[in-house]
């Protein structure tokens, strides 16, 4: 794709960045065919191509209205364009490089901002959402039948974490909404972990920037960063092995912490070294001996594979791999790349589309008659559990359940 970045960015490191990423791009359409929002609307412009020629004509100076800001707004950031895509346009990246722009020249009516600036004030730390997440319990009763739906049980106690010392030790991100919503998974992989010889260690619980950057505050975001770095930092140097991540979002941005702290002369080899030490925890179990986890009670199990599992991270087939080894009965999930409509805040700023979205995984999850449905988001978690009508668990906490030892894997 040839283009003529407009003199505002064409010297500047996105101008050279977004114009190397648009260059790569052969408008072969493939990226359409796998787009969620594309095959739901449509329409050329919400689908991953009509977005790049929008972003393309933004960047050459063109007028940008609040109609090129809506199909942008459309996008889930899934990424299953990338992982069709032959020609490796990296779309995750150009999006990224658009929003702030999108945002200085289309702006935004002043309910709109105000929304945003909530999500990132409140989800983004866990203490002020817990605060509110207990305020909407309170007023339950008075809140319309759409919040209603979306609120949450409150979330038992877990059980606690091992204390014993290991010579082996990770870090874990504790992470933002996953502390309050579901502590349970975290505490589920302290235990697994243990089982295996290797010491958690918690540091620093709060949002890994994704939330940030994907509302376009692109230096909050960098600001989340350097504080996990600084957190973790310490504990690299004694020798720390891992960062372990739970939450397929936050790995998916943990990994692109050298991209995002590049031009910072003051991070950017730490940040790429924290970007190689981050590790789903799928990655970290599958180069276990996992001979002791093989459960004794197989169970059908739908995985639900997020966007930033399969397409953000490119672990597709991981997890449910594992589940196979330990004996769970594997339930094949019919167009298992498309997004389930969580994306982060996308539940919450296109509500319409995003059930629509839902209404087709949950279709997919549930025809096979599965006892319950797995996943490795806290987001998908939360949004599937609204509908589901099985049980929605983190993969992680199947291995937590009574087990006894098996055969070798």
């Amino acid at each position: 794709m040839q283009t003529q970045l407009a003199d505002f960015i064409k010297d500047t490191p996105a101008g050279r960045e977004a114009d190397a990423i648009l260059g790569t791009c052969v408008h072969c359409g493939f990226c359409n065919a796998v787009c969620p929002t594309y095959q739901v609307l449509g329409d050329e412009r919400d689908g991953p191509r009509g977005r790049i020629y929008l972003l393309k004509m933004m960047l050459e100076g063109q007028d940008t209205s609040a109609r090129t800001r809506q199909h942008l707004d459309r996008c889930l950031t899934c990424r299953a364009c990338e992982t069709a895509c032959p020609s490796g346009v990296e779309y995750g990246k150009l999006l990224d490089l658009g929003r702030p722009l999108i945002e200085s020249k289309a702006r935004r009516p002043w309910r709109e901002r105000l929304q945003r600036l909530a999500l990132r004030k409140f989800l983004a730390h866990p203490r002020r959402f817990g605060l509110l997440l207990w305020a909407a319990r309170l007023a339950r009763p008075f809140l319309p039948q759409q919040l209603k739906a979306k609120l949450p049980a409150p979330a038992p106690p877990p059980a606690p974490r091992p204390a014993k010392p290991h010579p082996r030790k990770m870090l874990i991100l504790e992470g933002c909404v996953q502390p309050v919503l579901a502590p349970s998974i975290n505490a589920a992989t302290a235990r697994v972990l243990d089982r295996l010889g290797i010491g958690l260690i918690p540091v620093a619980g709060g949002c890994c920037g994704a939330l940030s950057h994907h509302l376009a505050a692109q230096e909050e975001a960098r600001d989340f960063i350097r504080r996990n770095i600084d957190a973790w930092w310490p504990h690299l140097q004694r020798g720390a092995e891992a960062i372990v991540l739970t939450a397929s979002g936050c790995g998916a941005m943990v990994k692109e912490y050298g991209h995002a702290l590049r031009h910072d002369p003051a991070y950017a080899d730490k940040a790429a070294r924290v970007a190689a030490l981050a590790l789903d925890i799928g990655e970290i179990l599958a180069r276990e001996d996992l001979s002791g986890f093989k459960t004794t009670t197989p169970r059908k199990i739908a995985f639900q594979s997020p966007c930033t599992l399969q397409h953000g991270q490119k672990l597709g087939g991981l997890v449910e791999s594992l589940l196979v080894k330990l004996g769970f009965e594997w339930v094949p999930v019919a167009d298992g790349h498309l997004c389930c409509g969580s994306a982060g805040t996308y539940s919450l700023l296109q509500p319409e589309l995003s059930q629509r979205l839902l209404a087709d995984k949950l279709r997919a999850l549930q025809a096979g008659g599965p006892d319950c449905i797995a996943t490795a988001n806290i987001g998908c978690l939360s949004h599937l559990q609204t509908q589901a009508g099985v049980p929605v668990r983190h993969w992680i906490e199947l291995l937590d359940e009574p087990i006894a030892p098996g055969p070798d894997l």
